[in-house]
């Protein structure tokens, strides 16, 4: 019992003694999709915005670019090597660094999106390969195999996620039977807690991590449950089932107010659980079939969930009561941010539109169509600073919203 309790003193230290160095993370600063930029156009140029500039040699990839003061950071495999790319505002390189080979099977490229904390990137390879790496010069400085240093296995499409960090620890999901979901020192990779989790594979899905009445936790989906963890020592708290017939659940679920929404693809849908006060326990309170996006995520506004559905549909629910408020086939299903009232679409077929964010329907304010790239139109975009960045397989673009 003694070492127990030191163990989780050592534990609370390292996740305290990193709060000075808050991590830039996939979706956002809240990791749900919502950017809290401000003064933002609510329109765009006939033409679309302005393009200010774009990088059309970043090789093969999925994953979304990132800001992170003052920088833009971003990935693509280039003769079946993952490269990090490090851009300044203008879009000058500042280097190219090559850290490892990327997934060659299917759909091939870059998957997950990096995580910058202070000097330092955390990256995961389609192969299962966690990496960390100097944000100033691109030199690695340490690694670990998910499937062989924690009995991982990989999965149909390359495993994809974004490390998510949290004071002086990262945690990542192997999908081993004992090493599920670990939790790991960021500055050496060096093991603190691993859970068991229910043994299944993992899911393509970055966990989200939230505080519910004080008490840390982690949320993410494996091949048939939604789980939640206590953050602190690795515990399953609980799970509910939710499948599709690929196993393939990249949305990060988002909480708010002791619910949990989640959703993916294939004709799945999602739903609403309510956790208890002491976090222990989740009930399932409404679910749904439409938003059943595979890949585009959803954000929380104003009490109301965006999102769109594998079938070409943009729909809009109730956060509480899970009432549908409207469907629409405007544009093609895809991603969705969100800043300064309006919703940010990226359509699979390459449509870029801004939408107001409004209950009463799915109103398109501008459209564009996003020309360079390659292959399929997944990345989230981002925006930071007045501009938006659309990756779209080698190319980066930077859109002027401001």
């Amino acid at each position: 019992m003694m070492k127990k309790k030191v163990a989780i003193i050592l534990f609370l230290t390292l996740v305290l003694a990193g709060y000075s160095q808050d991590p830039t993370a996939w979706r956002g600063p809240t990791r749900d999709g919502i950017y809290p930029e401000t003064g933002l156009m609510k329109e765009w140029p006939a033409n679309g915005p302005e393009v200010l500039w774009s990088f059309e040699e970043l090789g093969k990839g999925h994953s979304s670019a990132i800001v992170d003061h003052g920088f833009i950071y971003a990935t693509g495999m280039i003769d079946n090597q993952g490269n990090l790319f490090k851009f300044d505002l203008k879009g000058k390189l500042v280097f190219k660094k090559a850290y490892g080979p990327e997934y060659t099977s299917s759909y091939v490229g870059t998957r997950g999106t990096p995580t910058i904390v202070g000097e330092k990137v955390y990256l995961m390879s389609g192969n299962g390969k966690l990496y960390c790496l100097d944000g100033g010069k691109g030199s690695m400085l340490w690694s670990k195999d998910l499937l062989k240093d924690f009995d991982g296995k990989n999965i149909q499409w390359g495993m994809n996620e974004s490390p998510v960090v949290d004071g002086e620890v990262v945690y990542i999901t192997p999908g081993g039977k004992k090493y599920n979901l670990v939790a790991l020192d960021r500055h050496t990779g060096k093991l603190i807690w691993s859970s068991p989790g229910k043994g299944e594979l993992t899911a393509y899905c970055t966990p989200l991590l939230f505080e519910h009445n004080g008490r840390k936790m982690l949320a993410t989906h494996t091949e048939t449950q939604v789980v939640g963890f206590d953050a602190l020592t690795g515990k399953m708290l609980w799970s509910q089932t939710h499948t599709n017939d690929f196993a393939v659940h990249p949305n990060t679920p988002i909480y708010h107010d002791g619910m949990l929404f989640y959703l993916s693809g294939y004709g799945s849908g999602g739903g609403m659980l309510k956790i208890s006060d002491d976090g222990n326990s989740a009930s399932r309170i409404w679910t749904h079939k439409k938003m059943d996006s595979r890949i585009g995520g959803a954000v929380l506004v104003d009490g109301y969930l965006y999102g769109s559905g594998d079938s070409r549909l943009w729909c809009c629910y109730d956060w509480k009561t899970g009432r549908e408020m409207y469907t629409s086939k405007e544009i093609g299903n895809g991603v969705v941010i969100y800043a300064d009232g309006m919703l940010y679409c990226y359509s699979m077929m390459g449509e870029l539109a801004l939408v107001k964010a409004d209950p009463a329907g799915f109103k398109v304010v501008s459209k564009t169509k996003v020309l360079m790239g390659s292959e399929q139109h997944w990345a989230h975009p981002v925006i930071y600073d007045g501009v938006l960045y659309v990756r779209h397989g080698k190319a980066l673009i930077a859109y002027k919203v401001k």
